[in-house]
């Protein structure tokens, strides 16, 4: 098979490395870190609650830092902003490695995530740019990186932490960061890199307020399911963080260049595209949760065994990328509401698993579930990016990551609380039957989550082939579009 092409250029193997290893970095140490944390706090004499900041410190610093990605990549160019990133990433992995403290820790792994958050949306602009891939080119691998990261942290932190200690897991980080900074020299700049936007006005006032509405909002559900969602701990940040979000969409409305444009919601492909990512993203991360509650605290497995039941899950979500891909106009609905039937019925299968269910049963459940996922949000992806004008895909694949971390993180802490609101109150009534009790409980509910997508799939078509955008183009609108048909193609559209 041939590479990808756009124009004249091929995504060859070398841009594909640089562009999605930093991505796939970052995702594996969103999750990397959790099974480390009783070693750190063995090794360095600290308590757990303190060193679990080395995780919560990390995923904060990501989503009080994503919004300015948009801004970022416009301003001083894609390729800068995540070769940038990309160093600062590699070395704050080092200095991590190399950490005398906890505090210390702590401290780098805030860097890190800072330095983390713009490779991802970054790495989606310059592959679904001008100069990146189409809707009917993305690669297989991207689609590999961009679903098995999250699934690869606990595997990978499982198999480092019991060979070579705790340090390993930020270690391994360098080689990868070094080969792909070496990388970006080779790239042509005209193809891959695309230029600063100096006209690009700084948000100071909408960043503040996405900032610290996103990263109150993740923080306050994060810390909900320990501590209440009204408790003192979690209630005044959440809901803080939601205010201040909402603040935002009316700061946003009234100002001709906000830090992120929220106006691609008006168009129905984005927001249907966006709610049904949203959905899947609390089934992908909720799972997250959940499968390391069966296997580790009720079936008794170790974490490298919960690792590599979650393995199958990630693989096929890439490999289902193919499937994706090649989704025309009039199959579209019908591989949406497919994907999300695939994910309601593993969920319900899980319901039905004992203490006794054997590992690899539950991989292949994972690996039905990771298909479904699969199938619904690479159509919805490419369908959202795939076919913006340059200046707005910036605030695009940034707007997607924003709703897929919400999304991922109030679903997790829903589930969560759910689980231990249950395990509450069956304890008494079935003893030690109950974590398992609770368990099925939680995983309807994550069932009916997917339920609901099937739903809101049914509304999704694909738009009416115009001469403007041609037989190709697959944007979604709502099954009821908006009057005035196709929007004009943006003025000013150039080399």
């Amino acid at each position: 098979m041939s590479a990808p092409t756009v124009g004249r250029l091929k995504l060859t193997p070398l841009p594909m490395f640089v562009l999605l290893s930093g991505s796939l970095l970052s995702m594996i140490d969103s999750s990397v870190v959790n099974v480390a944390v009783p070693d750190i706090a063995r090794q360095m004499g600290a308590q757990l609650t303190d060193v679990q900041w080395t995780v919560s410190g990390y995923l904060l610093a990501i989503a009080a830092t994503l919004p300015a990605c948009a801004f970022l990549g416009r301003r001083f160019g894609n390729l800068r902003v995540y070769t940038v990133s990309l160093a600062a990433f590699t070395l704050t992995s080092l200095l991590c490695a190399l950490a005398p403290t906890v505090p210390t820790l702590i401290g780098f792994r805030v860097l890190q995530g800072i330095a983390a958050a713009p490779l991802v949306p970054i790495s989606m602009n310059l592959l679904f740019g001008r100069t990146g891939v189409g809707q009917n080119d993305f690669p297989i691998s991207a689609g590999l990186v961009l679903f098995l990261g999250p699934a690869l942290g606990p595997s990978i932190g499982g198999f480092l932490v019991t060979t070579w200690g705790w340090p390993s897991i930020f270690l391994v980080n360098l080689p990868i960061g070094v080969l792909a900074l070496a990388g970006v020299g080779a790239l042509p700049k005209r193809g891959y890199g695309g230029g600063a936007d100096l006209s690009a006005r700084f948000d100071a006032v909408g960043l503040v307020l996405l900032c610290t509405g996103l990263s109150g909002t993740v923080y306050g559900a994060s810390e909900a399911p320990t501590h209440g969602w009204f408790s003192t701990h979690s209630g005044g940040y959440w809901i803080g963080g939601l205010i201040l979000l909402l603040v935002y969409v009316v700061w946003a409305v009234r100002r001709r260049e906000p830090a992120l444009e929220l106006g691609l919601l008006r168009q129905g492909r984005a927001s249907l595209a966006l709610l049904l990512c949203v959905l899947a993203a609390v089934s992908m991360f909720g799972v997250l949760f959940l499968l390391p509650v069966l296997v580790q605290n009720i079936q008794h497995h170790g974490a490298l065994a919960s690792g590599l039941v979650l393995l199958p899950q990630g693989i096929v979500m890439g490999l289902s990328t193919k499937v994706g891909r090649d989704v025309g106009p009039a199959k579209l609905r019908r591989v949406l509401v497919l994907g999300c039937v695939a994910i309601a019925m593993t969920g319900a299968l899980l319901a039905f698993v004992t203490v006794h269910t054997p590992l690899w049963l539950l991989a292949l459940i994972m690996a039905g579930r990771g298909l479904g996922v699969g199938l619904v949000i690479q159509p919805l992806l490419t369908g959202m990016l795939g076919g913006l004008p340059e200046r707005e895909l910036a605030h695009g694949s940034t707007l997607f990551n924003v709703g897929q971390r919400l999304g991922g993180s109030l679903g997790v802490s829903l589930l969560a609380t759910l689980f231990t609101i249950r395990l509450t109150h069956l304890v008494p009534t079935e003893g030690l039957a109950a974590p398992l009790s609770a368990f099925h409980d939680t995983v309807w509910a994550a069932a009916a989550v997917a339920a609901l997508g099937i739903v809101v799939a049914f509304f999704v078509r694909p738009a009416v082939p115009s001469p403007a955008t041609g037989p190709a183009q697959t944007d979604l609108v709502p099954a009821d579009p908006v009057p005035g048909g196709a929007e004009p193609a943006p003025a000013g559209e150039g080399t």
